[in-house]
Order: structure tokens, then C-alpha cells, then sequence
């Protein structure tokens, strides 16, 4: 996973966290990024220092605690998830054959999960199909 430091054309600052570098670009390109804050579709990245892992920096990653307010908050998104992916299905690559199937009455509505390419997810919405991404939380955010 990459981090970027991300704002929008409003200033407001955020973090993304990405699979691989050009992740960021795609998406940007496909309009799959918002603003938490004020929901603008104008983001770039802001300058960054590397993060440069060494023994000292995992020991004092992994052995301080995060503060209160943010355990708290990974710990409602972390059980989110959770309950998210026990009350769906997960449908694989099918994903965006069953939420047509479930828009178009198809088949029965249900909670389905499950991978879409950046072009289907942008397929889905121009239809007018409700979808929204579930976050993957990184291991050293556990």
C-alpha cells in the first residue's frame, strides 16, 4: 500500500492510500475521488517525505498506541467492515453482472460484495446502480 497526502482545490487536506503508484491516477481520471471534506473532485497530491522504514521506525510504529480518538474510530470502521462482508454475498468478479441483475429486478435484492474494474465501477454508476467501495485497512493500522 502507498500513502499520498491529498487536498482539493478548496485546500483541505487528506490522506488516500493506494495499491500501486498509478492507482491514484486512474482514479483521479475516472472521477472515483472525492474531498471528505467539502466532496470536490479536484485532487492532487501534496508533497510528501518518503517513508523510509528502519528497525527504530517499526519498533515505534509497532509499539506505541495510536491515540484514543483514532482506535476508536479504526475500531467502528474495522467493525463496519466487518459486518458489512457477514451480511453479503460475495460475488467475486461477478460483481458487476449481480448489481445490474439486482438494479434491473433481475434477481432478488441482497447485500452483495465483491471486484469490479475502475471502468465497470464507472459503468455501474453512469447506470445509476448505488455502489460504494469498502476500505481496506491496512495491516500496521490493526
Amino acid at each position: 500500500m502507498i500513502k499520498y497526502s491529498l487536498s482539493c482545490d478548496s485546500a483541505h487536506s487528506f490522506e488516500g492510500w493506494f495499491s500501486q503508484g498509478a492507482d491514484f491516477e486512474k482514479q483521479r481520471a475516472d472521477g472515483l475521488l472525492n474531498c471528505p471534506v467539502c466532496g470536490s473532485a479536484t485532487i492532487s497530491k501534496s508533497l510528501m517525505a518518503p517513508s523510509v522504514s528502519t528497525a527504530r521506525a517499526r519498533e515505534k510504529r509497532h509499539g506505541v498506541a495510536m491515540d484514543a480518538a483514532r482506535a476508536q474510530a479504526m475500531a467502528k470502521l474495522k467493525a463496519a467492515v466487518a459486518e458489512i462482508r457477514a451480511n453479503a454475498e460475495d460475488v467475486g468478479e461477478r460483481f458487476p453482472e449481480e448489481a445490474r441483475k439486482i438494479h434491473y429486478g433481475e434477481a432478488d435484492a441482497r447485500g452483495i460484495i465483491g471486484q469490479a474494474s475502475f471502468g465497470e465501477v464507472r459503468e455501474l454508476l453512469d447506470e445509476g446502480i448505488e455502489i460504494a467501495p469498502i476500505p481496506v485497512i491496512p495491516d500496521d493500522a490493526n
